[in-house]
């Protein structure tokens, strides 16, 4: 399962939920990390250098940016955008079943979308 990183818009229920249902998940929250406050362009170059895919609810700028690296050529770990609207428990297990069903390579450049 690839690692993570939460972005600090990210609700905390969903990081513990996805802790309680699968204790070794490797997630990491922006605040944890240093990159409280900092923009969405320094978080994807932490998380592409960190290899975490970048878990948010930030779907109006993330994305943009996210697909900007993409066209630049740069490295970009992956970002699963959650909407707002969705359940928790739905969310998790959205989560968990990509992370265990794409392989790690399978999410460099890739923008997915939760609830499925």
């Amino acid at each position: 399962m690839p690692p993570l990183v939460a972005d600090e818009n990210l609700d905390n229920a969903i990081i513990r939920g996805l802790r309680h249902k699968y204790p070794q998940i490797d997630i990491v929250r922006v605040q944890d990390v240093g990159l409280s406050g900092a923009t969405d362009p320094v978080i994807l170059e932490w998380a592409a250098e960190a290899g975490r895919i970048l878990v948010t609810h930030d779907v109006s700028t993330i994305t943009r940016y996210a697909y900007d690296r993409v066209r630049a050529g740069k490295p970009m770990a992956g970002v699963v955008i959650v909407s707002l609207d969705a359940g928790i428990g739905q969310v998790i297990e959205d989560l968990l079943l990509l992370l265990d069903s794409v392989p790690v390579a399978d999410w460099q450049g890739t923008v997915q979308y939760l609830p499925l």
